[in-house]
């Protein structure tokens, strides 16, 4: 079975997961719409940053991103650090469950995965969230919305030698994402087989 997961990086919370036989889009949709639903649909302006595999690139992904107004941002070819957070979560999870518990069957997979998760979210506490755990902390914090910033310039970040792309793909239109005058979440994906 293939994983795809969506952490909110404020509160470190996984907010949308998917499991299937098929590393596609369609996994990849899954895990996002699962996401936007438990943060109640209104996800204008969150920033999804993923690697630049296929299936985030791929026309269902990238729709589905535009119509709720997700702003997509890839890392850089070769970079796994910008992914650190999630793929720190998904070692975690390979750690603490793959590794020590055999599934006889998919079904008990994935029961076994959600039910991890949901003891992640409600219990496991985090030095950076003052020991509590991720809906501990969303539910006794709000974080304030960070000042809106004029568009960089290609003066102000100049190319570096080989010509990597900038991490954060343009929107559709070319538009900026719209302010939504409310806190500003990121939102990371890795996967795991």
């Amino acid at each position: 079975l293939y994983l795809s997961s969506v952490l909110d990086i404020c509160s470190r919370r996984v907010v949308g997961f998917a499991l299937s036989e098929h590393h596609d889009a369609d996994l990849a949709y899954r895990a996002l719409a699962m996401a936007i639903t438990v943060r109640g649909g209104d996800v204008a302006g969150v920033v999804l940053h993923t690697d630049g595999g296929s299936e985030y690139t791929a026309r269902l992904f990238r729709a589905a991103c535009a119509r709720v107004g997700v702003v997509q941002s890839m890392g850089r070819p070769g970079s796994a650090l910008d992914n650190a957070a999630i793929e720190s979560w998904h070692s975690t999870l390979t750690f603490e469950l793959l590794d020590l518990e055999p599934f006889t069957t998919r079904g008990v997979a994935r029961r076994r995965v959600a039910a991890w998760i949901d003891e992640y979210n409600r219990d496991r506490k985090h030095s950076a969230l003052g020991m509590r755990s991720p809906i501990t902390f969303e539910l006794t914090n709000t974080v304030p919305a960070a000042p809106s910033l004029p568009p960089s310039s290609s003066a102000s970040r100049p190319s570096p030698p080989g010509g990597l792309r900038p991490a954060l793909t343009p929107t559709s239109g070319g538009s900026q994402p719209r302010s939504t005058g409310r806190p500003t979440r990121t939102v990371r994906r890795a996967r795991s087989a």
